[in-house]
């Protein structure tokens, strides 16, 4: 059927506005369940891709998960994010699950801080919470991908190092957002020398937000000799850094940004935006005006060659959009590129054999060429997939023409 466009780029994304649960302001559910290692009630929110209905109990597709620490206060900024990064062809639809923490300090931190007294660190429990409750429970129930992402901010920028230094095989990417690596005299960053340098990470992907925490006229350099309180939080995720650049040969997949206009709340937004700009740089499809006028020129291995190299990158396969591959196949034939039409309209058929409406639109590409034999046949396998109004009448009129 055909699909149209005012643009170039809306030729090649389709946008879904159906709405979680047909409610235009409703972009998860909460759901509740008691676990064994914490020995409490743990609750999560979730975000399913609008893409999929937005609801919990259905399954058009497999997407790769955001773990979110702090779901209560990064829940919203996240699923605007990947709603917004994905209509855009930047990044696949993702399921966001927003972990919400009783005592906070607790499920987030590690042992004893001496600047925090009465604070025991449940950490390391938490995080067996993590990876033998709340994972499976996501991974039963919901259309996940095998490719999962770690998303914490301030304390929770803390656990995600953590987890990346001692249990790397968790996630594929992890994003620390001034992370609180200060945190029991800078333990992490201590126990980071040795792992960092004996560790692989081919792989994974950490990217690091640092806000700016320093005293007017410092800058990055002069603060790592400053030993205020206040600098100790960018001074710990500088000398984190710094052993990092000293192992290269781990091949971990890094990135930091220093914020120098954001401070300790306001880095979060921009931080998650670039985080998953840079952890998904390869997935945009990126097609030239003189690829689309060329008629020699053949978009259907364009696609093939992308998406090849975005089931590399991530780890399974992963096929472009029918939606997409369609837009650009009737793109192509209303310029009469009739070749390149059809390869697209098959691409689609190889990638999506049970879906009407790739038939429909190999039909009206040989509607076009004046093949009505050719036409009827792919009308009729239309209509064996699903009944489509237009389509039967399209074959109607089609029948008759051939009496």
């Amino acid at each position: 059927m055909k699909t149209f466009f005012c643009s170039f780029t809306l030729l090649l994304f389709s946008f879904c506005a159906k709405a979680q649960e047909n409610n235009p302001f409703t972009i998860g559910f909460e759901k509740s369940s008691p676990s064994k290692i914490l020995s409490e009630q743990r609750k999560v929110w979730i975000h399913i891709p609008n893409i999929n209905g937005g609801n919990d109990n259905t399954g058009r597709g497999h997407y790769p998960v955001i773990y979110l620490l702090d779901g209560d206060a990064n829940f919203n900024d996240i699923v605007s994010i990947t709603e917004f990064m994905s209509n855009a062809g930047l990044c696949p639809p993702m399921i966001v699950v927003g972990v919400l923490h009783p005592a906070r300090m607790t499920d987030l931190t590690f042992g004893t801080d001496k600047e925090t007294p009465g604070i025991v660190g449940n950490g390391e429990n938490f995080m067996r919470y993590v990876e033998k409750e709340l994972m499976p429970f996501i991974e039963l129930n919901y259309p996940t991908a095998p490719y999962k992402i770690f998303i914490g901010h301030s304390v929770g920028g803390l656990t995600v190092v953590n987890t990346l230094i001692h249990h790397p095989d968790l996630f594929n990417a992890y994003v620390s957002l001034d992370g609180a690596l200060w945190w029991n005299n800078q333990q992490i960053v201590t126990d980071a020398k040795t792992i960092l340098a004996n560790q692989h990470y081919k792989g994974k992907t950490l990217f690091m937000a640092l806000a700016n925490r320093m005293e007017r006229g410092m800058d990055t350099l002069q603060v790592q000799k400053d030993t205020t309180e206040g600098t100790e939080l960018i001074r710990s995720n500088l000398a984190f850094i710094h052993d990092i650049f000293k192992n290269k040969t781990n091949e971990l997949r890094f990135k930091h940004v220093f914020y120098e206009n954001d401070d300790h709340s306001s880095v979060r937004l921009i931080g998650e935006y670039d985080a998953l700009r840079f952890i998904f740089d390869y997935y945009k499809l990126k097609i030239y005006n003189s690829e689309l006028n060329d008629p020699d020129f053949k978009l259907d291995s364009l696609f093939v060659t992308h998406y090849n190299n975005v089931s590399d990158q991530i780890g399974y396969l992963v096929k472009p959009a029918e939606s997409q591959v369609n837009g650009l196949a009737y793109y192509m034939l209303s310029q009469k590129q009739f070749n390149k039409a059809e390869a697209l309209f098959k691409l689609n058929i190889t990638n999506y054999p049970e879906t009407a409406n790739c038939y429909d639109g190999l039909g009206d590409l040989y509607l076009a060429k004046g093949d009505k034999l050719r036409a009827i046949e792919s009308f009729k396998k239309t209509l064996t997939l699903k009944l489509i109004p237009e389509t039967k009448e399209k074959l109607e009129i089609l029948l008759k023409e051939n009496k």
